[in-house]
C-alpha cells in the first residue's frame, strides 16, 4: 500500500495526518525515520517503512478495508483472548473502532496512542469493564505495546496476540532462529513436539512456541536483511504461514500471498480463557513486540 498516495482528511502536524483507504480511517506518520500506517479500525499496524528499506510489515493485496472486516496482514490486535477459545475468533480489539488519544513527535520519532473501553458492543460479547491503551512507537524501530487495564469490580482472565505479519522476499528461502525447540502444533492436534535450531518452511505451518528466546530473528536473503523480533509480556511466539492451500481458501488473501510472509507473533497462549491471565480490579498488564531490521 502506497501510504503517500491515500487522500488526506486532516493534518494533525508536520508529521501525522489521517487519511481514508475505502471505509477505513488510518493515522499516516511520515517522519525522517520511517513511515507508518495504523488503522483504526482495529488499532492495527498496517505499514512500517524505515528509510532506506522496504516494508517489515506484510498486508495482503486482497485486505478488505470495509470497516467491518478484519484485515488481513499487518498487526491485528487479538484480545480478550487468542485464537478459537471464545467468539470471535481472536476476540473483538480488532474489530472496534479505537480513539486517537494522543500523538507525540520529535528528531527520534513519533509515537502514537490509540485507545479502546467497553461499550454495548463489546458487553455483549464479554461482560467486562476494560480499558486499553495501544502505543506505537515508530523510529528505526517499531515498538507496539498494548496495555490492559481491568476497570471492572471484578477479575477476569485474559490472552490474546499482537498478530504480527512480517514481509519476506521469498518465504521458501527465509530461515527463523529464536523460536525455541519445543511448540505445539495445532496441525497435529496440538500435540507438544521438539524442532530444530532453524526453521525453513516447506509447507504450512501453525505452531505455538512455547520457550521462545528473547529475540527471533527472521533472516530474509532475498531482501537481504533480517528482522529482529522482541517481545514482552507473553508466554510463547506463534508462526504461522497457511501456504497455497490455506491462502487459496481466503477470500482476503491472494493465492501468492503466502510466499512473501510470515507470521512471529507475541502471544499469551491459554486452551481456555479460565487458564489465561487474572487482573484483579485496577490491575494491567503489558503485551509488547519491537521490531528491528539488521542488513
Amino acid at each position: 500500500m502506497d501510504l503517500h498516495a491515500l487522500p488526506t482528511l486532516t493534518n494533525l502536524s508536520d508529521c501525522v495526518s489521517i487519511v481514508e483507504q475505502e471505509n477505513t480511517k488510518i493515522v499516516r506518520v511520515i517522519h525522517d525515520k520511517a513511515t507508518a500506517g495504523i488503522s483504526l479500525f482495529g488499532g492495527h499496524v498496517i505499514s512500517f517503512q524505515p528509510t532506506g528499506q522496504n516494508d517489515l510489515i506484510w498486508m495482503s493485496d486482497a485486505a478488505i478495508f470495509d470497516g467491518s472486516t478484519p484485515l488481513r496482514g499487518g498487526i491485528p490486535v487479538c484480545w480478550p483472548w487468542f485464537a478459537r477459545i471464545g467468539s470471535p475468533s481472536h476476540g473483538f480489539a480488532r474489530t472496534q473502532q479505537w480513539t486517537l488519544i494522543e500523538h507525540r513527535e520529535s528528531e527520534a520519532g513519533v509515537v502514537v496512542t490509540l485507545g479502546l473501553t467497553a461499550n454495548p458492543e463489546t458487553l455483549a460479547i464479554w461482560p467486562y469493564q476494560f480499558s486499553l491503551r495501544l502505543y506505537i512507537a515508530i523510529s528505526d524501530t517499531l515498538e507496539v505495546t498494548l496495555e490492559m487495564t481491568n476497570e471492572d469490580a471484578r477479575p477476569w482472565h485474559f490472552s490474546g496476540a499482537l498478530h504480527t505479519y512480517l514481509h519476506v522476499g521469498d518465504i521458501r528461502q527465509a530461515t527463523t532462529t529464536g523460536m525455541g525447540h519445543e511448540y505445539i502444533d495445532s496441525l497435529q492436534n496440538n500435540m507438544l513436539c521438539q524442532g530444530d535450531d532453524t526453521l525453513q518452511l516447506t509447507d504450512t505451518i501453525d505452531r505455538v512456541y512455547t520457550q521462545p528466546t528473547p529475540q527471533i530473528h527472521l533472516h530474509d536473503p532475498e531482501l537481504k536483511r533480517t528482522i529482529v523480533v522482541e517481545n514482552e509480556g507473553h508466554n510463547s511466539a506463534v508462526l504461522w504461514n497457511p501456504w497455497s492451500q490455506g491462502a487459496q481458501s481466503m477470500a482476503d488473501m491472494t493465492d501468492d500471498g503466502y510466499q512473501t510472509m510470515l507470521c512471529i507473533e507475541s502471544t499469551i497462549h491459554a486452551p481456555c480463557i479460565s487458564t489465561g491471565i487474572t487482573l484483579q480490579p485496577g490491575e494491567q498488564h503489558q503485551l509488547k513486540t519491537k521490531l528491528a531490521v539488521t542488513d
